[in-house]
């Protein structure tokens, strides 16, 4: 048993999803965290801030790193965060003298958040890879059946009739713009953060933007001057997977009115019910509803997570913790159901 339903051992066939849900796991994120304090290292010895001794015992002692993680989950409850036990772990790793130089000049913030951008990395690319999954099948129920009448709708009530590539041009068409709004965002939040204990890299002298632009190159994401409190691009990427289980929603939603009315469209593979044999309930459509109204009602709280006091602040960043990983599994899987939904329509219109 567990609190959410997308990694509930059964709750999660039809509301999790597998690839999405990895990248969030506790092995998935101490180790971006590894590689962050690994690729940090390489970059403070490229530009003279610690030795090349110093990475190279910090390489080394990485690669067969393996954390304690009993104590981290302890320090959690202490520190609020497990990178300052772990970063205690890695020092002894290393030993002396060379463990002291293992996080010079980071934060935990630096951290965790850049850990968080290397899994999204991965991330997005899952999403895109299911949203041209999607738009494809979509492109081959309008090959089908897009020459079929439908009756049109508008207001719940019947209006005039319709083509079925009309219906699903407006099921299709969001989908294609929210490819295009995922690369372009994709520019804005895949970026590392490096800013030290208040933001300024103050222990790095002026040699703080190289060393950043290094960290950058080594980890595969772009570089930016540090965000520790600027949340607005985490924002606009949970705004764009509302967008995507809202669209996605709209199709769940018409799908399974159609199915209501009983002619306008054939399904396979409905769900059974335990008092009635004969029913083929919609329940792919249904769930794409139902996510579509759970990701717009989580959005309210990552705009709330905006509001960051000063450099830093634990609530805010705690509450994006809280919120962010529910949102893209939810995002995932309303792509994954949708795809198979509408691999289920044996026959559209009439």
């Amino acid at each position: 048993m567990t609190v959410s339903p997308f990694d509930h051992p059964l709750l999660s066939a039809l509301l999790g999803d597998e690839e999405a849900a990895r990248h969030f796991s506790v092995e998935a994120e101490i180790e971006a965290m590894l590689e962050f304090e690994q690729a940090l290292a390489e970059a403070e010895a490229e530009n003279g801030i610690i030795t090349k001794e110093d990475a190279a015992a910090i390489v080394v002692a990485l690669a067969k790193f393996r954390p304690d993680t009993a104590l981290l989950r302890a320090a959690v409850a202490k520190d609020g965060v497990i990178v300052p036990e772990l970063v205690r772990q890695i020092r002894a790793a290393v030993g002396e003298p060379h463990g002291q130089k293992v996080h010079f000049g980071a934060t935990s913030q630096d951290v965790i958040d850049t850990g968080l951008m290397l899994r999204l990395k991965s991330v997005v690319e899952h999403l895109d890879l299911l949203l041209t999954e999607t738009v494809m099948r979509l492109a081959s129920l309008k090959e089908r059946f897009g020459g079929r009448a439908l009756t049109g709708m508008t207001r719940m009530q019947k209006a005039i009739p319709i083509k079925v590539a009309d219906r699903v041009t407006a099921w299709r068409a969001p989908l294609q713009r929210h490819q295009e709004r995922l690369s372009e965002q994709s520019r804005r939040l895949l970026v590392v953060q490096f800013g030290g204990a208040a933001g300024t890299l103050e222990k790095l002298d002026d040699k703080g933007p190289a060393v950043r632009a290094a960290l950058a190159a080594r980890l595969g994401l772009g570089d930016a001057p540090q965000w520790h409190s600027q949340r607005d691009a985490l924002a606009d990427f949970a705004g764009l997977m509302s967008l995507v289980t809202g669209s996605l929603g709209k199709v769940g939603q018409d799908i399974a009115l159609m199915a209501q009315g009983g002619i306008d469209i054939e399904l396979s593979g409905g769900g059974g019910s335990s008092a009635m044999p004969h029913k083929q309930n919609p329940v792919k459509a249904e769930a794409l509803v139902a996510l579509a109204r759970f990701n717009a009602t989580q959005l309210s709280g990552m705009h709330q997570a905006l509001v960051h006091e000063q450099e830093r602040s634990g609530a805010a960043w705690t509450l994006e913790w809280l919120l962010l990983p529910q949102m893209v599994v939810a995002t995932a899987a309303s792509l994954r159901l949708a795809a198979e939904l509408t691999g289920q329509i044996e026959s559209l219109g009439h």
